[in-house]
């Protein structure tokens, strides 16, 4: 069973700049890459970024580019989400999920997280 657990989150004015981690313990050898989803009150889940474990791929939605990275540390298993230049409509609950293949959908992603609060004041 696979666990994913997310820290970082909280309050920052816009502009400011977070860093999110996501650990994963348990039986991950069978998940090819980690997302990162952030998901707003009234609105369905957005896809932000995927890593893959072992093939050093990542993904970002148009959005975030030139602002967020995704990295990974596989000795610890875990994921970081490096938020810069954070803007109001931002805010979300930022949730980490694995998936067993390359993929941007939330569909396609078996494992989630609780999810970390990122509240961005104007």
């Amino acid at each position: 069973q696979v666990q994913l657990v997310e820290s970082g989150g909280g309050l920052v004015q816009s502009g400011g700049s977070l860093r999110l981690s996501c650990a994963a313990s348990g039986e991950t050898l069978d998940y090819y890459a980690i997302g990162w989803f952030r998901q707003a009150p009234g609105k369905e889940r957005e896809f932000v970024a995927a890593i893959s474990w072992s093939g050093s791929s990542t993904y970002y939605t148009d959005s975030v580019k030139g602002r967020f990275t995704i990295s990974r540390d596989n000795a610890k298993n875990t994921v970081y989400l490096q938020m810069n230049s954070l803007k109001p409509e931002e805010t979300a609950v930022y949730i980490c999920a694995a998936a067993g293949g390359w993929t941007t959908n939330p569909r396609n992603y078996n494992y989630w997280g609780q999810g970390t609060q990122v509240t961005v004041s104007s």
